[in-house]
C-alpha cells in the first residue's frame, strides 16, 4: 500500500496467526498493492472503483470483495468521492485447503447464496476454496436479535462489525460491539456474538483460516 491510501491497522498480526485486517480509505486517484508473502482479500465498506490484477479488471461497489493472491500485482482505482475498503490478509504459512472451483477476480454480496448456521443464523461466503481463496474464508454473516449458545470453532477468525449494537463474550470477558469494531477469536475460544438490538438484523463480516465453511461450530458448556 502506498501514499494514496491512509491506512488504519484494526487487528495485527500475532505470533501464531497470520491474520490481519486493516481499514483502507483511497484518497488518490489509484493506490497500489502487492504483497509477496500474502493473499489478500478486500471489502468494500464504502464507494465505488475497479481493481485491475494482473491486466484483469473487476468493478467494486458497496458489498463487493475481491481476491489477489500472493505476488500478484493490482491496482484500486477510485470513482467516487470516497472508497473504503477492508484489507484482510493471511500469511503463506496458512494451511492451504485444496481447490473446489475456478477463480474469481471479485464477488458482490447479494450474488452469493445464502447458507444456515446455528440456529436461526445465516451467512454469504464471499471467498473461499471454491472460487479461488484456499487459504482464508471470507463471509459475511447475519444475526437476529439475541444469541447464539456458548460455541467454539477450530478456525483462526476475524471479525469485523459494521453496525452496533451487539457484544462478544468470552469466558472472562464482555465487550461491547459498536459499527466498526473488530476483534480476534482464537481457535476453540470459546464465545458468543450478541445481537443486542431487539428487532434490527445484525451483520458482520468474518475472515479465517484454515478455509472452509463458517458453520462449522462446536458447542460447548454453558458454564
Amino acid at each position: 500500500m502506498n501514499q494514496a491510501a491512509v491506512a488504519l491497522e484494526l487487528v495485527p498480526e500475532i505470533t501464531g496467526s497470520s491474520l490481519a485486517l486493516s481499514s483502507v480509505r483511497v484518497r488518490g486517484d489509484r493506490v497500489q498493492i502487492h504483497e509477496a508473502a500474502r493473499d489478500t482479500l478486500l471489502y468494500v465498506v464504502a464507494g465505488a472503483g475497479s481493481l485491475v490484477v494482473e491486466g484483469e479488471s473487476a468493478n467494486l461497489v458497496d458489498g463487493s470483495a475481491a481476491l489477489i493472491l500472493s505476488g500478484e500485482r493490482a491496482t484500486v482505482e477510485r470513482a467516487s468521492a470516497e472508497l473504503v475498503l477492508l484489507q484482510a490478509t493471511v500469511g503463506l504459512d496458512a494451511d492451504q485447503h485444496a481447490p473446489m472451483g475456478a477463480r474469481a477476480r471479485s464477488v458482490d454480496v447479494e450474488d452469493a447464496s445464502t447458507s444456515h448456521a446455528t440456529g436461526a443464523r445465516s451467512f454469504r461466503v464471499l471467498f473461499g476454496p471454491h472460487n479461488g481463496s484456499t487459504r482464508a474464508t471470507l463471509f459475511a454473516g447475519y444475526l437476529p436479535p439475541g444469541r447464539a449458545p456458548w460455541h467454539y470453532h477450530l478456525y483462526d477468525e476475524i471479525v469485523w462489525v459494521p453496525e452496533g449494537p451487539g457484544r462478544v463474550l468470552r469466558r472472562d470477558s464482555d465487550e461491547a460491539l459498536e459499527a466498526g469494531a473488530a476483534f480476534r477469536l482464537r481457535p476453540r475460544e470459546v464465545h458468543i456474538v450478541e445481537n443486542s438490538s431487539p428487532d434490527q438484523e445484525m451483520t458482520v463480516l468474518g475472515f479465517f483460516t484454515p478455509a472452509g465453511s463458517p458453520a462449522a461450530a462446536y458447542l460447548a458448556n454453558e458454564s
